[in-house]
């Protein structure tokens, strides 16, 4: 039977920080590609969320100097980066992290896959069916015009909600509510409000006396500001609990995602009318932006050949068919307290085997990124971008090999 006309090589589902990876990785052989996004800009959690730092590119170290972990497509955004920030790595606390702004890893992005003249992007194009068809998977994109069809003999889900496996029907896992990471709710402000120390101190003291007098809701007590490195720009950011404020968490349910981004937007608001009212420094302050969607840490994950673990990544294990290192630690926001941190014995890497990017009993299909086969704990480590970059290199590498 001859294969359908425009037949793909490979296709990637999501444009997120794995799939610019691995769609990248796969044209550069020559392969033709497809990269699928539901926004209009790839970049995911890094731009549709507003999330402005890329954690896990770094070995943990005690010692000063940040040492890149997986060189490759993950060291080349670190450096296009950090060539248009101006702005290297930064030490906060026990790890170091880049700071990226979204609007420049838009631009990257766009720049790195429109040098790849076997590379087609397809924005604006949610995937709605997924199946096997002869030697090829047939894949159902809906737009606004309606009902489209592509074909690839190999694809890649690097949605992050392993959207490929609830097509299918089966072969994933996500965890129960309450132990599910809370989504990140980052905000643009615009604000000549001082980010020192002292400041932060004071802006976290009006804070809790904004929520013990009853002028601003529970939920903002683990909120954070941070400048962008754009004189006047500052970031905010606001771990959401469940509609509950304990466990009723969905990130599959388009009801309780509506609910996280109304919240989301009135909590930011409240907190800063807030300090706007009480403090000289954020008098002027607005908010300049909100995020296309809110960031989901944790959702569905596929069922691989192997399941990395926690106890994996405390041991910091390594494997013959390793594809990548997990540098992260386990960074839990299992609710909306703050991060709990659980750092592998002896800072040592945690390799990533090639098993946990294929499902189990599916062929010519791979996975990359947050919903790589991986239990709550060890997701908790390899969710970050600069681990996601990683993971999406090899799968991209991987399926066109």
């Amino acid at each position: 039977m001859k294969p359908p006309r425009g037949l793909f090589d490979l296709a990637v589902i999501g444009g997120g920080s794995a799939g610019i990876a691995a769609a990248v990785t796969a044209a550069r052989t020559g392969a033709r590609t497809l990269l699928i996004d539901r926004h209009g800009f790839t970049g995911g959690m890094g731009t549709a969320s507003l999330v402005h730092t890329f954690c896990g590119l770094y070995l943990l170290r005690t010692e000063p100097g940040a040492v890149i972990a997986n060189p490759g497509f993950a060291s080349e955004i670190a450096g296009l980066m950090i060539h248009a920030t101006g702005v290297g790595p930064l030490r906060m606390g026990r790890v170091d992290v880049l700071p990226q702004h979204p609007v420049d890893f838009v631009r990257i992005a766009d720049e790195l896959i429109a040098a790849e003249p076997s590379l087609e992007l397809r924005l604006h194009s949610e995937v709605s069916g997924v199946s096997r068809k002869d030697e090829h998977w047939e894949i159902q994109l809906c737009g606004r015009a309606g009902i489209d069809r592509v074909d690839a003999r190999k694809l890649i889900d690097s949605s992050g909600d392993a959207v490929v496996a609830g097509l299918l029907g089966g072969g994933s896992v996500m965890s129960e509510s309450p132990r599910l990471q809370r989504p990140a709710y980052v905000f643009g402000v615009h604000s000549a409000a001082s980010m020192s120390e002292e400041s932060r101190l004071h802006t976290a003291g009006l804070i809790v006396e904004g929520i013990r007098g009853g002028h601003i809701p529970a939920d903002a007590l683990g909120i954070s500001f941070r400048a962008s490195g754009r004189a006047g720009e500052i970031f905010g950011s606001i771990d959401l609990a469940g509609s509950d404020g304990v466990s009723i968490f969905n990130p599959l349910d388009t009801a309780c995602l509506t609910d996280l981004e109304v919240r989301g937007r009135r909590i930011a608001t409240q907190v800063l009318r807030w300090l706007c009212a009480r403090s000289e420094s954020w008098q002027d302050a607005y908010i300049s932006h909100w995020p296309v969607r809110a960031g989901i840490r944790e959702s569905r994950r596929w069922i691989g050949e192997y399941t990395l673990t926690g106890t994996d990544v405390l041991a910091g294990k390594r494997f013959d068919d390793e594809i990548a290192l997990a540098t992260w630690p386990m960074e839990f926001r299992e609710d909306a307290k703050g991060p709990k941190l659980r750092y592998p014995k002896g800072n040592r890497p945690t390799g990533i085997p090639v098993r946990c990017l294929r499902p189990l009993g599916i062929h010519d299909l791979w996975v990359a990124g947050r919903c790589i086969s991986a239990d709550h704990e060890a997701q908790a480590s390899i969710r970050v971008m600069g681990t996601c970059f990683a993971t999406g290199e090899a799968a991209g590498r991987a399926a066109v090999g």
